[in-house]
């Protein structure tokens, strides 16, 4: 893939494009600074972007906010946001929760906190999945959203394994994905995913993106 990356940390941006390049990437530009990858996203028209959401100069949430105008200039283009922190407030405009695009606004959107990816192999599948137009979300960004919305009460008739499969499906993860995460069968996975939807209003679907995109749409409405 071309990729483009924005973070501020000279010693992380130096990590991530050895690592990206040691798996055949070609990294066109890794800057430090919003409107720097604005300009580097027009100029070279990646096939995705890593983005951190504090830069500078106020070291806020200028990341984050430019990756939602590059999305506006170019709706089709990926983004992988990668940071420490979660801005709950522009995360629900990146995914289209306000911005009228709906749900499906979430194609090819990710959103992966440093500190909880395990290893390289984790990031890159996350990578992947983002820039092949599925969306890809940490549990705990999808935690934040369900609580700043009026809906957080609708979690409380969700049972404990209910939430963690909801956690792994918000990640995009499959069914036999799920289970091999929590080591039970398929088949309960499709029981405790059934009971989800039906506990929250939400239509069923096998598709991985639609299941995460059915999550969204509930956190919209």
């Amino acid at each position: 893939m071309r990729i483009v990356i924005a973070e501020d940390s000279a010693v992380v941006r130096a990590g991530l494009v050895e690592l990206l390049a040691d798996r055949g990437h070609d990294v066109l530009a890794a800057v430090g600074d919003a409107d720097a990858l604005v300009a580097a996203v027009a100029q070279y028209e990646p096939d995705i972007a890593v983005v951190d959401v504090r830069m500078p100069p106020g070291h806020t949430d200028e990341g984050l906010r430019a990756a939602i105008a590059i999305r506006r200039e170019r709706p089709g283009l990926p983004i992988l946001v990668f940071s420490q922190y979660i801005e709950t407030r522009y995360a629900a405009d990146l995914l289209g929760m306000r911005s009228g695009r709906g749900a499906a606004g979430a194609a090819g959107i990710g959103y992966l906190l440093k500190d909880r990816v395990a290893n390289v192999g984790e990031f890159a599948d996350a990578l992947a999945r983002v820039a092949a137009g599925g969306t890809v979300l940490d549990p705990e960004v999808v935690t934040q959203l369900l609580g700043a919305t009026r809906h957080a009460s609708s979690l409380a008739s969700l049972t404990a394994r209910e939430r963690q499969v909801l956690a792994l499906m918000a990640e995009g993860r499959s069914n036999s994905g799920i289970a091999d995460q929590l080591v039970i069968s398929e088949r309960a996975v499709e029981k405790h995913t059934g009971s989800i939807f039906s506990k929250l209003g939400l239509p069923a679907s096998d598709a991985d993106h639609r299941r995460v995109l059915a999550v969204l749409a509930y956190l919209e409405s």
